[in-house]
């Protein structure tokens, strides 16, 4: 039998605390504008190109908290993207590894990373 589930990822939910700190934070990153609605009084969903991003402070506990990256960004210039992060004071969990990649945290302390 042919499976009905496309192997196709349509949406990433992060936990956060604070759902419009969290939203300013993520728009100011990726630099998108900060225009968007919370939804529901919990949900933000940001702007992405290929599969989304909801940011959800209903689902936040610090034992949801991703501790491992569970979202890639992409870039074409990574040493770019970490001296960008850094000028921001995000806080960098690790340098540029291999050329190709580097881990940073959000305020919660949801590990992501920045890959080339």
């Amino acid at each position: 039998m042919k499976s009905p589930i496309q192997n196709k990822i349509l949406t990433v939910f992060i936990p956060v605390s604070d759902i419009e700190q969290a939203a300013s934070w993520y728009c100011k990153i990726l630099g998108l504008p900060a225009d968007g609605e919370v939804l529901f009084g919990h949900l933000y969903i940001l702007p992405m190109q290929g599969a989304g991003i909801v940011l959800d402070s209903k689902i936040y506990s610090p034992e949801t908290v991703f501790k491992a990256p569970v979202v890639q960004f992409a870039t074409d210039d990574i040493e770019q993207s970490y001296a960008y992060m850094k000028s921001l004071g995000v806080r960098l969990v690790t340098g540029i590894e291999n050329g190709h990649w580097f881990n940073f945290t959000d305020p919660d302390g949801n590990l992501l990373m920045v890959c080339k």
